[in-house]
C-alpha cells in the first residue's frame, strides 16, 4: 500500500511527470511514531526557509477530516488540499492521510504577526535575546470570504480582551432579523459569541484577530474580513503578544525555501478574487527567485514549479526532482491522536457545524470591541 508510483496519483492527486525515480518504503512497513510538534518551531539557523515535515496518519472509522485537521495543529481546507479523492465526512478506517506539515516561511521580515491569507496560516516570531534562535510557532487561520476580503498590509495590534462582548452591527441585526433569526444589539461572553474567548484588535478599523465558537470554520473562508482561531490556539497566542505587536497581512500563494542547499515550493490555490492572476504570480515569484541567486533554475526545474503550482496541494515539493515519490520518500507515519469522546457531535452534526459556519459567517468588525 503506498509502496510506489501506482498509487500515488490518487495519494497526492499529482500527475506530474517523472524525471528519476525514487526508492521509497511502503508506508505500512515504516514505524509509527510520534506527531512533529503541531506549532512550534525552532530555526537552526537565520537563513532557515522551511520548517516541519509532511506527516501521514491512518484514520480511524469514525474520524473526519476536521478531526484530523485540529489534531495535527491545521485548517480544514488544507487537509482538503492535500487529500483530494478522500471523503472529508468518513475517510474510513485506515484510509492514509497525507497532513500538509511542513511548512516555507514567507520572505518578509520575521517580527511580530505574518498572515498568509492565501495560505489560510499565521505566522508567529516572537522577539528573543540576542544570541537565541529565532522560534516561529504557526496556525490556521479562518479568513474573510469573497466580498469581505481580509485587508493587505502592515498594521499592529492595539488592544486585547478577554471573554469580550460581541456588540452587534445594525446590518447584521437587520439581516437577521429578515430571515427570522433576530438578534440582540449586545451579546455576552459564552458559547453563542462568535469571538470566542479571546481577541486582538487591530489598527485596521473593524478588524480582529480572535477565537471562534465554530471551531470547524477555521482553515476556511467564511468571515467579514476578521481572523478567527481555533480556541486552543488564540488563547496560547494572545498570552505572547503584547499591544504594539506589528501584524503583516499578505497574500503569497507560492512560496520557495531551501532544504540542504535545494529549492522547494510550496503551492496553495489562489483566492478566487485576487486581483493578479496566479500564473503572474509565479512567474514573478521565480523572476524574482533567479535574480537573487543568480544561478536561476534549469527548464526541467522551471516546468517542475509550473506544475507543482497547478497540484496546489500544500505540499512543498523538491524543483530538483519530477518524481513525486520524492514527497513521499519524506512523509513520516505517525500515530492517530484523535481521541474518541462519546460526547463528541455525531457526524450529521459535524457536517451541520460546518455548513453552518459557511453559511453564517461572523460578521464581527466595527463594533466589536
Amino acid at each position: 500500500m503506498l509502496g510506489g508510483c501506482s498509487t500515488l496519483q490518487d495519494f497526492f492527486g499529482s500527475s506530474l511527470s517523472k524525471r528519476e525515480e525514487t526508492v521509497v518504503v511502503p508506508i505500512v512497513e515504516r514505524p509509527v511514531e510520534d506527531p512533529i510538534a503541531a506549532n512550534h518551531f525552532v530555526l537552526e539557523s537565520p537563513q532557515q526557509s522551511v520548517v516541519g515535515v509532511p506527516q501521514v496518519v491512518f484514520a480511524k472509522n469514525s474520524n473526519t477530516l476536521s478531526d484530523l485537521a485540529r489534531a495535527y495543529g491545521l485548517g480544514y481546507d488544507e487537509l482538503i488540499a492535500a487529500n483530494p479523492g478522500v471523503d472529508p465526512w468518513l475517510p474510513g478506517e485506515n484510509t492514509p492521510v497525507l497532513l500538509p506539515t511542513q511548512y516555507i516561511l514567507p520572505d518578509v521580515p520575521r517580527e511580530g504577526i505574518v498572515l498568509n491569507i492565501a495560505a489560510k496560516r499565521l505566522f508567529y516570531f516572537p522577539a528573543v535575546p540576542e544570541g537565541q534562535a529565532t522560534i516561529v510557532k504557526t496556525y490556521p487561520i479562518g479568513i474573510g470570504r469573497v466580498g469581505w476580503e481580509t485587508p493587505l498590509g502592515v498594521t499592529k495590534v492595539t488592544a486585547k480582551a478577554k471573554d469580550p462582548h460581541w456588540y452587534v452591527p445594525l446590518s447584521v441585526r437587520k439581516e437577521h432579523a429578515e430571515l427570522g433569526n433576530p438578534l440582540p444589539s449586545v451579546i455576552p461572553p459564552g458559547p453563542d459569541n462568535p469571538l470566542g474567548h479571546r481577541v486582538l484588535k487591530l489598527e485596521m478599523p473593524g478588524y480582529l484577530i480572535h477565537g471562534t465558537n465554530q471551531p470547524y470554520g477555521v482553515g476556511m473562508r467564511i468571515s467579514h474580513g476578521c481572523v478567527r482561531l481555533y480556541p486552543e490556539n488564540i488563547e496560547y497566542l494572545y498570552e505572547l503578544v503584547d499591544i504594539g505587536e506589528s501584524v503583516n497581512i499578505i497574500n503569497e500563494p507560492f512560496l520557495m525555501g531551501r532544504v540542504d542547499g535545494e529549492w522547494y515550493l510550496q503551492s496553495h490555490t489562489a483566492l478566487e478574487d485576487d486581483v493578479i492572476s496566479p500564473e503572474e504570480r509565479l512567474e514573478n515569484l521565480l523572476e524574482i527567485h533567479n535574480d537573487e541567486s543568480g544561478t536561476g533554475l534549469d527548464q526541467d526545474e522551471m516546468d517542475h514549479a509550473r506544475a507543482v503550482a497547478s497540484v496546489a496541494n500544500g505540499v512543498p515539493s523538491r524543483l530538483a526532482s519530477n518524481d513525486v515519490d520524492e514527497v513521499l520518500a519524506r512523509v513520516r507515519r505517525v500515530r492517530n491522536t484523535v481521541e474518541i469522546d462519546p460526547d463528541a457531535p455525531t457526524l450529521s452534526e459535524v457536517r451541520e457545524m460546518i455548513d453552518e459556519a459557511v453559511r453564517e459567517a461572523d460578521e464581527e468588525e466595527v463594533e466589536s470591541m
